[in-house]
């Protein structure tokens, strides 16, 4: 007679082995957790792929049919998949914890809010429920650029996951619920104006003179204190707007290091406030203005 166990191992197993068909990367995870389920660096035998030095996950994840179905042979592991090795970033928009503010709004608002201000659709692409709630947006990586993971560069609860990385794949299940597939099968490439924030930096030919990191320091403050003024200034149904070209305007000045961050932020979060934003509007808008304009402006220009 086939055991409730045996049937969620062949599930499981389905999963981990349609993951691989994808050309994504597969490691075996606690049953019904979210670790690895792979030993670590001070219990490692030191035999089979760890014979000549310690694999980790990221380095032992696979899309061998036969290692796969040897793993998942033993029991009811949940399947992860290393986000770097299978070329994929993956967008985890989450969801506010219990004990954070009640206007907090959850990861798949901020994104949507970022889309809209950014002029572009949210993207179609492969999807999952996590069991949380919230959602892991799968895209492709471009080929050759090696991405990292990040934790709120993008906005708040809007992770992603790449090289380092990974992420639960659907049908895994934890005490809080069920990974599930909402959307299509195939991972969209990431977009390009998501990209432009999370790709790094090209580094800077040289450092400007003295002369001129003087200057642009004097022009900057200038900014700052004029942007400042016109974002408290802001009319009701401007001020989010006026918010987020002060911040695309000044985040020039950070990239330049003419500003510290903290500076600019904390400038025009009051700003905001005064003007009768949320407090969590102006952190949303401030963020992920500031991270599109620092990526756009890494080398300096000449102010006009």
């Amino acid at each position: 007679m086939t055991q409730p166990t045996d049937i969620r191992r062949e599930g499981l197993l389905s999963a981990a082995l349609d993951a691989a068909a994808r050309g994504w990367h597969v490691f075996p995870l606690r049953p019904g957790t979210k670790r690895p389920a792979l030993h670590g660096e001070a219990a490692c035998p030191r035999t089979g792929a760890c014979a000549s030095r310690h694999q980790k996950w990221e380095q032992r994840a696979t899309t061998n049919p036969d290692r796969i179905r040897a793993a998942w042979a033993r029991t009811a592991f949940n399947v992860g998949i290393a986000t770097g090795p299978s070329g994929l970033l993956v967008v985890d928009l989450d969801v506010p914890k219990l004990n954070s503010s009640a206007d907090t709004p959850c990861g798949v608002t901020t994104f949507t809010a970022l889309c809209e201000r950014t002029g572009h659709p949210v993207p179609d692409t492969c999807r999952t429920r996590t069991a949380s709630g919230g959602q892991h947006l799968y895209f492709t990586a471009p080929h050759g650029m090696r991405l990292a993971n990040t934790a709120g560069t993008i906005a708040p609860l809007v992770d992603t996951r790449a090289w380092g990385g990974y992420v639960v794949a659907a049908g895994s299940t934890t005490p809080a619920g069920t990974y599930e597939a909402v959307g299509g099968p195939v991972a969209a490439p990431v977009p390009s104006w998501l990209l432009s924030i999370l790709k790094p930096a090209p580094k800077s030919p040289q450092a400007p003179s003295v002369a001129v990191t003087a200057q642009s320091r004097r022009y900057a403050d200038t900014a700052l204190a004029n942007e400042t003024r016109t974002v408290s200034g802001a009319q009701l149904g401007e001020r989010e707007a006026k918010l987020f070209a002060a911040a695309r305007a000044l985040g020039r000045f950070i990239a330049w290091g003419d500003l510290p961050r903290s500076t600019v932020e904390a400038a025009l979060q009051e700003a905001g406030e005064a003007a009768g934003l949320s407090a969590s509007q102006c952190r949303s808008t401030l963020r992920s203005a500031l991270n599109w304009s620092i990526a756009h402006n890494q080398q300096r220009r000449t102010a006009a």
